[in-house]
């Protein structure tokens, strides 16, 4: 995630000293990529040495106060402009995982499949719950409507981890009816058919709404509250 556009973006409103940029960018977020004050300095640090940022004057306090450049903002209208590239994507510790899961010596592949689907179900209910408890209020604060997006996007995500994961299960099935191969999987996933079976079908395409296929898992009175934040790169 691109911590130097947001901080243009957040200083393209105006001069900002750096924790207050910090306490912008999570309030934007939802705290769901949360920084630390040196992460954010470091990265002033680097915008002023590109001429992207300057530092002009203190606050009342004394706090030194940065502004965002004419080259800081062409940077930013780019950035907005430019899609995001999906070329290279960032490596999925999960999908690492399951490929090294299979056939691996002694790994029951079925149970983390299970396990990680348990997970990403506690998850969804834990990103509906948020998403109904924001919306109770019709969301007006631009923060409150960024915050929102990206709870929306979460949920978005773990619906399509769910898939994933469902999808997997069944790959798997099918690799160990081929014959002369089942002894190349671990064990068939509980509850699965055996190999003698007909093929489980290919699961139905999404809901429209993530948010409505998520609260069908929902049982807020036994979700305790999430961790929804992980270290920003």
């Amino acid at each position: 995630m691109s911590i130097r556009h947001g901080l243009l973006a957040l200083l393209e409103r105006g001069p900002r000293y750096g924790s207050q940029l910090r306490t912008e960018f999570e309030s934007r977020t939802g705290s769901t990529w949360p920084l630390n004050v040196g992460q954010v300095y470091t990265t002033l640090s680097r915008l002023e040495r590109d001429g992207m940022v300057a530092q002009e004057g203190e606050d009342k306090a004394g706090h030194a106060l940065y502004v965002i450049t004419e080259t800081g903002r062409a940077e930013l209208r780019s950035w907005f402009r430019t899609p995001v590239d999906r070329a290279s994507p960032p490596r999925d510790e999960l999908a690492i995982k399951l490929a090294m899961a299979v056939g691996a010596p002694g790994v029951d592949i079925r149970e983390v499949i299970q396990s990680q689907r348990h997970h990403t179900i506690q998850a969804m209910q834990d990103y509906t719950r948020l998403k109904a408890q924001a919306l109770e209020a019709v969301p007006t604060d631009r923060d409150e409507v960024a915050w929102l997006l990206v709870l929306e996007q979460l949920i978005f995500q773990t619906e399509a981890e769910a898939r994933w994961l469902d999808h997997c299960e069944i790959r798997l099935i099918r690799l160990a009816m081929v014959p002369g191969r089942s002894g190349e999987t671990s064990k068939t996933p509980s509850g699965s058919p055996d190999a003698g079976s007909t093929p489980a079908p290919t699961p139905a395409p999404a809901p429209a709404s993530a948010s409505a296929s998520a609260s069908a898992y929902a049982t807020p009175s036994s979700v305790s509250e999430p961790s929804v934040g992980s270290t920003a790169d």
